[in-house]
């Protein structure tokens, strides 16, 4: 289909992208990758008058360490995330998930970024984002602030950041050396995934799960279940405990609270949990 008629306008640096935000308000939708976007344009799902491009903000395309954290600018590309050294010495889940998106094509292109404000919950980076803790920055015409992961998903494609604020860093504690899995089920290869899981074990474990609700959520029963003790077996049987999986043509909500258990059970056990 044909998109609804816009606007377009590249902005070259942060503050100008904000500036067209702030001054077009819910009318503007930022564009990064694109991956997100446009599919939603192209169904007329999303109308938006005008595109913000901010492709070519080259200041926010980074990975770099930060005392106990990485810092991953927002516009930095998937393959960039897959191949970097400091993710793979660091937070080798986060470097591993963003090599399981898409095709080569969608890796070259889509964005951290992207993927995290549009708020899918069949999308595998904010499922990694939330297992690792991660805090997200934003900037506004009002200032810098950040939002905790946890906090950041609100419903169904929607997040609380505002329609004139920029996300600009995911920033994500090192986890160096703790055992971690990423686990999804789907029917053909790039498909979404049907369920998912992003697991780190350690004092701290973090598990969340993709496409178990209408937000990328964590599983606090299996993370509670964990630091009380359980075996990989006992902490998976609580996958699906307090979430409301969707039913849909590839799914029952039955079959993916099954799907789920079996792999939070593979994904602890490839962590390291008994």
């Amino acid at each position: 289909m044909i998109p609804a008629p816009f606007e377009y306008k590249r902005a070259a640096t942060l503050a100008e992208a904000v500036d067209l935000l702030a001054a077009n308000g819910e009318d503007a939708k930022l564009l990064a990758g694109g991956h997100s976007l446009l599919p939603l344009m192209k169904l007329r799902l999303a109308t938006p008058a005008l595109l913000v491009d901010i492709g070519r903000v080259r200041e926010l395309s980074y990975v770099r360490e930060e005392g106990d954290h990485v810092a991953v600018g927002a516009l930095t590309r998937h393959r960039d995330l897959e191949t970097s050294e400091v993710l793979r010495t660091h937070l080798p889940l986060l470097a591993h998930v963003a090599g399981q998106v898409g095709d080569p094509q969608v890796r070259h292109r889509g964005t951290i970024g992207g993927s995290v404000a549009h708020g899918d919950p069949a999308s595998d980076l904010p499922a990694a984002c939330l297992a690792l803790g991660a805090t997200f920055e934003a900037v506004g015409p009002n200032g810098a602030r950040s939002v905790a992961a946890s906090e950041l998903f609100k419903g169904f494609l929607e997040t609380a950041l505002g329609p004139d604020e920029v996300l600009t860093e995911i920033r994500v504690p090192k986890a160096t050396g703790v055992g971690w899995s990423f686990q999804k089920f789907n029917r053909r290869a790039q498909d979404w995934a049907i369920v998912g899981v992003a697991a780190l074990a350690g004092p701290h474990p973090g598990v969340a799960m993709i496409n178990m609700g209408p937000v990328p959520l964590r599983a606090t029963a299996v993370e509670e279940a964990l630091v009380g003790g359980a075996s990989a077996a006992e902490a998976a049987a609580r996958s699906a405990e307090g979430l409301d999986p969707p039913g849909d043509l590839n799914a029952s909500p039955e079959y993916r609270r099954h799907l789920a258990q079996v792999l939070v059970r593979r994904a602890l056990q490839e962590a390291g949990v008994a």
